[in-house]
């Protein structure tokens, strides 16, 4: 019988290329020889990278059947990490890959390659292949089949999801963009749509994070935002739960068939469940055609 084929693995891949697309945010192109094995299902899929730290290289990571119970088996001191990020490009022809990283404080064993790599480096990227085939859970943008607007909010760590989204909508879609970035010089790092307004801001200071993002999805969601009654939600402790909804059927579609507005909000813990709160329980948008990822904590690593 035919092994049936992979539709998740590790690809091992070194850089070839780094530039950086602004002060931010610093694309790196990954190339191996079975590159023209990794799939792209598209929107806001997440992949995972696996870096080397001070204690343990990629070689230690287990890349075989149930890995991450195998991992988190392992001493600390022995487990590479891993991080997760966003697929931008997939150049399959020339075996290429690019996944765009934001430089930033503080200097964790992502931060610290991202600010030292070199071409010629390698990690591990787990990322679906193209058997990938079904319902594909990495993807969180899953938005009813007749939407009229939508908004897509987060921090810089969302941004290279926000990118691909604006990317892969038709040009009829109708929305709203509101993006927070370290400073002035990112304000450019978003693609152009012609049916969204765009807003990005750069914060004044790391005191003043998520103020932009705050004040303006409340701006935006208040005119996008149908009459609606609040829901109830419940309090989520971001310093020990991770606040991610994403409403799905069982097939794992959108969990409605239309909607006036579809909302992606994700980013740091506190401000997306200021968000969540303002959307459902004040505007009261529909749960079900929100999807909210408060994945990261400011000041603890990736949950």
């Amino acid at each position: 019988m035919a092994r049936k084929p992979e539709q998740m693995r590790f690809f091992r891949a070194h850089v070839t290329r780094i530039c950086d697309v602004t002060p931010s945010f610093r694309r790196f192109t990954f190339s191996s020889d079975d590159l023209d094995q990794y799939g792209d299902p598209g929107f806001d899929e997440r992949i995972k990278i696996v870096f080397p730290s001070s204690t343990a290289s990629i070689d230690a990571m287990p890349t075989e059947g149930d890995w991450y119970t195998t991992w988190r088996e392992m001493n600390d001191q022995d487990r590479p990490p891993f991080r997760t990020y966003t697929t931008r490009y997939v150049r399959p022809s020339v075996r290429e890959v690019d996944i765009d990283m934001v430089v930033h404080q503080p200097a964790g064993p992502a931060a610290e390659w991202i600010r030292r790599a070199r071409v010629g480096d390698e990690l591990l990227l787990l990322a679906p292949t193209i058997a990938f085939e079904g319902v594909q859970y990495g993807i969180d943008f899953v938005p009813p089949a007749r939407t009229e607007k939508y908004l897509l909010a987060g921090d810089e760590t969302a941004a290279p999801a926000v990118s691909a989204i604006l990317e892969q909508l038709p040009a009829d879609a109708t929305g709203t963009v509101v993006l927070e970035v370290p400073v002035e010089g990112d304000l450019t790092y978003l693609p152009s749509h012609p049916g969204f307004d765009v807003r990005v801001g750069a914060r004044a200071s790391e005191a003043d994070r998520n103020s932009f993002l705050v004040s303006e999805v409340k701006k935006a969601a208040a005119q996008l935002a149908p009459e609606g009654t609040g829901a109830d939600v419940e309090e989520i402790d971001v310093d020990k739960d991770l606040l991610w909804e994403v409403p799905r059927t069982a097939k794992g579609g959108a969990a409605l068939k239309s909607t006036v507005l579809y909302a992606w909000l994700a980013g740091e813990a506190s401000a997306i469940k200021k968000l969540r709160r303002f959307l459902v329980s004040e505007l009261g948008v529909d749960r079900r055609a929100v999807a909210f990822m408060g994945y990261w904590r400011l000041g603890k690593p990736e949950m």
